[in-house]
C-alpha cells in the first residue's frame, strides 16, 4: 500500500521552512502582497516622464514579483506533497489568483515602455541612476514591439489569464489528485498496485503478464475519459493559438519559441534530423523483438531491460554514492553542492498517497533549490536523481551569478544541465564496469535513454506540432482524431517490427508538459546539447569546463543559443543532433556484439 504523507520519515522529505518558514507567515507575506500589488498604479501613465521613474517601476516590479513567485511555489509545492489536501489547493489558488491580478496591474508597462521614442529609452539607458542593470530586459523587450498591443488591449489579455487555465487546471486535478488505476495480480498472487510512481517499474518487470496487465489497467482508465482529456487538452491548445494571433504571431509555435528566443529552425532540424535518424530506432526495436524471443513485440514491452539479470534495486544511499563519484569530472565545487544539497533535506524522495507524480526541480530566488521524486529503487530512479539535481545546481549556479532579473534560465538550455549529469553518470559507469553484462545492461539503459529522450520527446514535438497546426486550421481536436496521429507516430518511430496496440494511441492523455505548450521539443534538443557536453567534458577538450561552469552561471543574461555556444555546442545547427544520433548508433553496434557474445542472438 502507497504510504500516507504523515508516514514518511521526516529526513526523506524536503525542507521547505527554508523557503517560507510556515503557514502564518505564508499568510502574512500574501497581505502585505496584496497591499503592496496596488502600488502598480502609482507608475501608470508615468513611465515616459524620467529615467528615475522608470528605473523605480522596474525595481518594484522585480521585487514584487519575487515576492509572488515565492508564495506561488511554496503553495503549489506544499500542495504537491498531497494533491487532495484542500487547505493547498486553497492557498495555491490564491497565489495563483494574486499573480494574474499583479499581471493585469503592470500590463501596462510594457505598452508605455516600447511606446516610447528609440532615442528617448536609449537615453534613459545611459542614466547613472542604476537602469543600466535593465539594458538586456529592455532590449529584449523591443524585440517585441511589433507584437505588443494598446494599454486596454493588454490589460484586456491579462485578465483573460485565470480564465484560460481550466484546461490544464482539469487535467492537474484529474491526474493527480482524481485518477485511480485498477491493482492487478502478481505471480504469486497478490494485489499490486498501478500509479503514477509504480507504472514504469511494473512495465520494467521481467514478466510479460504483469507488464500487460499494468499496461491494460493504466490506459484503460484514460480510455475511459478521453473525451473529457481532449477537451481539457484541446482548451489548451485554443488558448495557446488565441494568445498568439492576439499578439500577432504567425502561429503558437512561432509565439512560444520566440518568447523563449529559440529560432523556429532549431525545431524543424530537430525533427528533420530525428526522421533521417529512424532507421536507427528501428534497428533497435528489431534487436529488442529478437532478444526477448517473441513473435510479437507489443507497447508494453518497451521498458524491460534486456539484460535482466543484471538489474537489482538501489537503496536511495546508494543512488547518491553513484551520483558523487559519476559526477566527479565536473569538480570538487559541484560534488560538494551535491553533498550539500543530499544532507540539507532539498529533496522529497518517496512516493507517498496523493503527492504529484513524477519528478522535478524547483525553487525561489534567495533559497537553495529543490527537488521532488518519486524513488523506486530503480536504476532509472538513480539516473533521475542526477537528472534532478543537474537542474537544482544548475538553479543554485545562476542565483549565485546572477541578479533576480537575469536568474531564470530559459526553458530551451534548462534540460542541458541534467542531461549532461546522466550522460557522465552512465559513461562513468560504462568506464568502471568489470563485469560483461553489467556493461551490457548499462549499454541498454543508455539507448533506452535515447529512445525515450531524442526519438520520444520529439515524437511528442510532432504530435504537438499537429494539434496546435490542426486548431489553428479549425480542424476538431476530439479523442478520435488525436488518438488517430498519436498511434501513427508511434508507427512511424518504433517500425515495422513492432505491434501498436490501441491502447498506446491515448497516451497523449496521460503527458503533464503538452499543458505547457512547445516544452517538450526542449528536452530532445538539450539532450543532444549535453552528449555533446559530455564527451567534450570526459575528453578533457580545454577550455570546456570552464565554459560550462559560465554556462550553468548565465540565467538569461544572453540567448540560449549563445549561452550553449559557451561551451562549444551550436544549436543552431543540425551538428549536436546529428552527433547524437551518430553515437546512439555506436552504442547500438557494441550493444549488438555484447549480446552476439552474451546469447549468440
Amino acid at each position: 500500500m502507497t504510504k500516507k504523507r504523515y508516514e514518511i520519515p521526516m529526513e526523506d522529505t524536503w525542507k521547505l521552512e527554508d523557503m517560507v518558514a510556515d503557514r502564518e507567515t505564508w499568510e502574512q507575506l500574501y497581505k502585505e502582497a496584496v497591499k503592496e500589488a496596488e502600488r502598480y498604479e502609482e507608475f501608470k501613465g508615468k513611465l515616459a516622464e524620467s529615467a528615475d521613474v522608470l528605473y523605480e517601476a522596474l525595481k518594484f516590479d522585480d521585487t514584487f514579483s519575487e515576492k509572488i513567485e515565492r508564495l506561488y511555489v511554496y503553495a503549489r509545492m506544499r500542495s504537491d506533497e498531497d494533491t487532495a489536501d484542500q487547505e493547498y489547493q486553497d492557498m495555491f489558488s490564491r497565489a495563483q489568483s494574486l499573480s494574474f491580478r499583479a499581471g493585469e496591474l503592470s500590463a501596462f508597462m510594457i505598452p508605455e515602455i516600447l511606446g516610447m521614442p528609440d532615442g528617448q529609452l536609449a537615453l534613459y539607458c545611459r542614466s547613472e541612476n542604476g537602469i543600466s542593470h535593465y539594458r538586456r530586459l529592455l532590449e529584449q523587450l523591443a524585440k517585441r514591439k511589433a507584437h505588443t498591443l494598446s494599454h486596454e488591449m493588454e490589460g484586456l489579455l491579462a485578465r483573460s489569464k485565470e480564465a484560460t487555465q481550466g484546461g490544464a487546471q482539469i487535467f492537474r486535478m484529474f491526474n493527480n489528485a482524481d485518477v485511480r488505476f485498477p491493482s492487478i495480480t502478481g505471480s504469486d498472487g497478490r494485489e499490486l498496485p498501478v500509479t503514477h510512481g509504480s507504472f514504469i517499474s511494473l512495465m520494467e518487470n521481467p514478466e510479460r503478464k504483469i507488464r500487460k496487465s499494468a499496461f491494460e489497467s493504466l490506459y484503460g482508465v484514460y480510455k475511459q475519459y478521453s473525451n473529457t482529456l481532449a477537451a481539457a487538452f484541446a482548451a489548451n491548445v485554443k488558448q495557446a493559438v488565441f494568445y498568439a494571433r492576439a499578439r500577432k504571431y504567425d502561429s503558437s509555435r512561432s509565439y512560444y519559441l520566440n518568447s523563449n528566443e529559440v529560432p523556429e529552425e532549431v525545431y524543424d532540424r530537430l525533427t528533420a534530423s530525428v526522421r533521417k535518424g529512424l532507421p536507427k530506432l528501428h534497428r533497435y526495436i528489431s534487436l529488442r523483438k529478437r532478444l526477448l524471443k517473441t513473435d510479437d513485440l507489443h507497447m508494453y514491452d518497451l521498458y524491460v531491460p534486456l539484460v535482466a539479470e543484471a538489474d537489482r534495486p538501489f537503496s536511495f544511499q546508494e543512488a547518491k554514492e553513484m551520483v558523487k563519484e559519476g559526477l566527479a569530472p565536473l569538480g570538487e565545487e559541484y560534488r560538494a553542492l551535491l553533498k550539500k544539497g543530499f544532507d540539507g533535506r532539498w529533496i522529497d524522495v518517496y512516493e507517498n498517497e496523493g503527492k504529484r507524480s513524477g519528478a522535478y526541480s524547483w525553487g525561489v530566488y534567495g533559497c537553495h533549490p529543490y527537488v521532488l521524486l518519486n524513488f523506486q529503487g530503480t536504476l532509472k530512479d538513480v539516473f533521475t536523481l542526477a537528472h534532478e539535481m543537474g537542474h537544482a545546481i544548475h538553479t543554485w549556479y545562476s542565483n549565485e551569478a546572477q541578479p533576480y532579473t537575469y536568474a531564470g534560465y530559459r526553458i530551451f538550455v534548462a534540460e542541458v544541465a541534467s542531461t549532461c549529469n546522466e550522460a557522465l553518470l552512465i559513461r562513468h559507469l560504462l568506464e568502471t564496469s568489470k563485469d560483461r553484462k553489467e556493461r551490457a545492461y548499462l549499454l541498454n539503459h543508455f539507448l533506452e535513454s535515447f529512445r525515450t529522450t531524442l526519438f520520444r520527446q520529439t515524437m511528442f514535438a510532432e504530435f504537438e506540432q499537429k494539434a496546435h497546426e490542426m486548431e489553428a486550421a479549425g480542424e476538431s481536436l476530439t479523442a478520435r482524431s488525436l488518438c488517430g496521429i498519436y498511434a501513427q507516430l508511434n508507427r512511424d518511430y518504433f517500425g515495422p517490427d513492432m505491434e501498436v496496440d490501441e491502447e498506446i494511441g491515448y497516451e497523449w492523455e496521460r503527458i503533464p508538459h503538452f499543458y505547457t505548450p512547445f516544452y517538450v521539443y526542449q528536452y530532445a534538443t538539450g539532450f543532444s546539447a549535453a552528449i555533446a557536453i559530455s564527451r567534450r567534458i570526459m575528453a578533457g577538450e580545454p577550455g570546456t569546463l570552464k565554459g560550462y561552469r559560465s554556462f550553468l552561471g548565465g540565467g538569461c543574461s544572453m540567448e540560449p543559443v549563445e549561452l550553449l555556444k559557451l561551451c562549444g555546442v551550436d544549436m543552431s545547427e543540425s551538428g549536436p543532433v546529428d552527433e547524437a544520433l551518430e553515437f546512439f548508433g555506436e552504442l547500438l553496434d557494441e550493444f549488438e556484439r555484447c549480446m552476439r557474445e552474451e546469447t549468440g542472438v
